[in-house]
């Protein structure tokens, strides 16, 4: 392999890791797992040995039973692909929806959008602004305006939508974006959709909308995974499905075919290919196994050649309005590890070990609404926070019983238990900062000393969190109007990619928690924005 050449193809084919790929693949390809129902051949259309076997063009299906004709065929029931069925048929288009899964799936409760009508233009652009900088500069902005421009008028649209399909859904306005009301001076006001409360979420909300969808007139093929888009010269005339018996349908879409099959998380080659820091880390989704990425590509698409954004966070261990507040954070080991200004969705850089991955506790004792009366977030008092401990009684409201972890003690041996770490290097480590908080200054992180608070007061609290894989963000090179680009960049007629399937969105290590709902709303509208465009082609 040391004298392979990697053409310009082959670099946007692979994506952003093509260079490492070119000397490494051969080990990852090992440990991975392709689509449990692709099937790859040796021909010249198969991956060679420093190709990802995830982007080897399967044998063409041939033996079709039946063929179906719509206008818009839309590949995946989710947080895009609904969103888009639904626009679609409402601008004209007769619309087929097909399904991996038995229902509609999406996770999550915000989508969120700037309301134009309500916020300085200015301060639009300085969100966009933000939004570049906390994605390290690596998106394209006109993605970013896209939402910023048509994101009120999607996520207006999915509330009302679902709302008649039965789902509980309301508008939150601000709520959640209270630290970006003012960016650069510039006042700004949001649409901030919410399926809850939870354990109901987006997923219910889905499944609302498109039960209002099929109502309309959408027809929708539940547990009819796509294997294969059909072609006709250059142009994606199709996609081929497989039944329940093991027969297989064709969908032919004489205006267009729409990638909606959400991320790739589920897919051990494709994570340890673009995104390795995510090999221990466990998995909140399932069945996310990158199926409208791979379709893509075989169909002559490229993916992102940029590095792959990944999504972790924990918003239910204790309340979400605590996450990012900066009190003492102490890893698996009872260890300070961070400064604890450092946000939530960055913390899984620093806690990628084999053992226990993602695990870490905020520490906080009985004076800390006083403490941290006036640190960003919102303080839950102690009342509130009986709601996310597993060991009081009582009903609890609003969260997912499940995964909640708040616990308080009367001395910080017990509390260590209750975290599951040790009891002795625990107390070391706040005996350790106890001392860095009297001496004014943070000797070990540099956190500032106005967020340098005493845990001295029993009872003592711990938040037990867990970040896991919410989403890779990534996807398929696409155009303003979310048509899918060749490696020349020329789009490919007939086909199209939203959601976790596009990508030039984010860019970034990380998601950022700017404004939160963000990755939901943009679902939502770039969805909308492409179901309305293919149907009027």
């Amino acid at each position: 392999m040391g004298n392979h050449t990697i053409s310009r193809r082959d670099l946007l084919t692979y994506g952003g890791l093509a260079a490492a790929g070119a000397i490494g693949v051969s080990a990852l390809t090992a440990c991975g797992s392709t689509s449990s129902n692709t099937t790859t051949d040796s021909s010249s259309d198969a991956a060679s040995d420093d190709t990802p076997s995830f982007l080897a063009k399967p044998t063409a299906i041939t033996d079709i039973k039946e063929t179906k004709t719509y206008d818009v065929v839309v590949v995946g029931a989710g947080a895009a692909g609904v969103p888009a069925a639904l626009s679609a048929l409402e601008a004209g288009a007769s619309v087929a929806v097909v399904q991996k899964e038995s229902t509609a799936v999406s996770q999550g409760n915000s989508g969120s959008a700037i309301d134009l009508d309500n916020s300085e233009p200015a301060g639009v652009e300085a969100l966009v602004s933000q939004l570049m900088y906390d994605n390290n500069n690596r998106s394209q902005r006109a993605f970013l305006e896209l939402w910023a421009r048509n994101g009120a008028e999607a996520v207006r649209w999915v509330i009302d939508r679902s709302a008649k399909g039965g789902a509980q859904v309301v508008d939150q306005g601000n709520l959640q974006q209270k630290s970006i009301l003012t960016v650069n001076g510039y006042t700004l006001n949001y649409i901030t959709s919410f399926f809850g409360p939870k354990p109901y979420g987006t997923g219910d909300g889905m499944k609302a909308l498109a039960d209002y969808a099929a109502k309309q007139g959408v027809e929708f093929f539940y547990s009819t995974p796509a294997q294969q888009l059909v072609m006709d010269g250059t142009r994606v005339k199709g996609v081929i499905c497989q039944n329940s018996d093991e027969t297989y349908t064709e969908f032919d879409a004489d205006k267009g075919v729409i990638l909606a099959t959400g991320d790739y998380q589920n897919d051990e080659e494709m994570c340890d290919y673009y995104i390795p820091d995510l090999t221990y880390f466990e998995r909140k989704q399932y069945n996310k196994t990158g199926d409208g990425h791979k379709m893509g590509v075989w169909a002559g698409g490229y993916i992102e050649p940029l590095n792959h954004t990944k999504m972790l966070h924990d918003f239910d261990a204790g309340p979400a309005s605590m996450c990012d507040m900066p009190f003492l954070a102490v890893d698996d080991k009872a260890v300070r590890f961070v400064n604890e200004t450092t946000p939530m969705s960055y913390l899984n850089n620093y806690l990628r070990q084999e053992e226990r991955t993602g695990w870490y506790s905020q520490v906080f004792d009985s004076d800390y609404m006083t403490q941290a009366a006036n640190w960003p977030g919102a303080l839950v008092d102690p009342d509130g926070l009986k709601n996310y401990m597993p060991e009081e009684a009582g009903t609890k409201t609003g969260v997912t019983e499940a995964q909640i972890r708040t616990f308080k003690a009367d001395t910080l041996e017990d509390l260590a238990g209750k975290l599951e770490i040790d009891p002795t290097t625990f107390v070391k480590t706040v005996d350790e900062y106890n001392t860095i908080v009297e001496a004014g200054a943070d000797t070990a992180f540099g956190k500032p000393a106005k967020y340098l608070a005493p845990v001295k007061t029993a009872p003592f609290y711990g938040i037990h969190r867990h970040v896991r894989i919410s989403a890779t963000c990534s996807g398929l090179a696409v155009d303003a109007n979310f048509q899918v680009l060749d490696s020349s960049d020329a789009p490919i007629d007939g086909l199209f990619a939203v959601g976790e399937c596009a990508g030039y969105f984010y860019g970034g290590v990380d998601y950022p928690l700017t404004v939160y709902g963000l990755n939901l709303g943009h679902c939502y509208t770039f969805g909308y924005l492409t179901g309305k465009h293919v149907a009027t082609l």
